[in-house]
């Protein structure tokens, strides 16, 4: 019986500042606190399932530079009993980081990024032939330059994908916020090859071209019509579409869930970095272990919720036990009708 997570893509240092407000260009903002964190897919939900105590192996597969911030990481998942074997390092970069700005009022964040080694990460980084693993989980597609690369129109990412549904494993795939038109190109030939996309509001317009809406005027109908467009277009299971209100499933058989996040105060939230990371990381452990997809995106948005009591990607996340009890606290929004 397969049993483990293996999370790669990107490794990164977040450098995480509190500011007083988001500055017009030439303007002044104070930073009223900062502090230093995980950052990247892999490294945050990797360090999230340590966190909530997940009864299942947790590997990491990427690439580091041989230098203070690399070193760190590695210690760092060492320390939590996340293997390193394919957690490589390089001497032709430098370790990745983010400088991630968030405004205190509002917990937006804004995201400077030094690509570093992880722009340097290619398929023959990753190697499966002898993992028992049950899920991969890959991210972040648009922020992993050769993997982003296109070839005779199909990214090399697919490669990777390929090879770890080949060797067994079912695959989930997040990708970043960016503000471009690559999604169809980079993303859209990754999906026949996904069990499990987790994308957000922003990520879900740019792949299907629906408008969504935000807040109070989120079209329910354009969500549902997502999901079903990006199973039309090859999602095997499931399309979890995340966003400050809640989340959606759809499955391959036309099922769907909402599930609405919970009802936090305001002075809760400290930070939005990492809270999307935190959501798939409940998910992902639901899914290992088999739980329906409800109690999954349950846990998803109990992650999220504590994740946005620290400014930092992972330092808010809790155990299990804890982290369901904020919905026993807290309780949940009502989603717009």
């Amino acid at each position: 019986m397969r049993k483990g997570l293996i999370s790669g893509g990107n490794w990164i240092v977040d450098h995480v500042k509190l500011i007083d407000t988001w500055p017009a260009q030439d303007a002044l903002a104070s930073i009223k606190s900062q502090a230093q964190g995980t950052g990247g897919s892999p490294y945050n939900i990797l360090v999230d399932l340590a966190i909530l105590g997940a009864p299942f192996p947790l590997s990491a597969a990427g690439l580091v530079g041989d230098d203070n911030d690399g070193r760190s990481i590695l210690s760092d998942c060492r320390n939590r009993d996340i293997d390193t074997k394919q957690l490589l390092t390089t001497t032709e970069a430098s370790t990745s980081y983010t400088d991630v700005m968030t405004v205190e009022s509002t917990g937006r964040r804004t995201f400077f990024h030094q690509r570093g080694a992880n722009a340097m990460l290619d398929v023959g980084h990753f190697d499966f032939s002898n993992t028992t693993a049950k899920l991969f989980h890959f991210g972040y597609l648009l922020l992993l330059d050769r993997l982003d690369t296109l070839e005779n129109g199909v990214p090399r990412c697919c490669e990777v994908l390929k090879h770890a549904r080949a060797a067994g494993l079912r695959t989930s795939v997040d990708c970043v916020s960016e503000d471009s038109q690559r999604f169809k190109a980079i993303v859209g030939p990754t999906l026949p090859l996904v069990d499990v996309l987790f994308i957000n509001d922003f990520e879900a317009e740019r792949l299907t071209g629906l408008s969504l809406g935000r807040g109070a005027n989120l079209k329910r109908s354009a969500v549902v019509e997502a999901g079903r467009k990006l199973i039309a277009d090859g999602v095997k299971q499931w399309v979890v579409i995340h966003f400050p209100e809640g989340s959606y499933a759809h499955d391959a058989q036309g099922n769907s869930i909402w599930q609405p996040s919970l009802s936090l105060p305001k002075d809760w939230i400290a930070g939005a970095a990492g809270a999307g990371d935190a959501f798939a990381a409940g998910c992902l452990y639901g899914i290992h272990e088999e739980w329906p997809m409800s109690e999954s995106l349950k846990l998803g948005v109990c992650c999220a919720a504590a994740s946005l009591s620290h400014p930092s990607c992972t330092a808010g996340v809790r155990s299990l036990k804890d982290s369901l009890a904020l919905a026993d606290q807290f309780g949940f929004q009502t989603l717009p009708a």
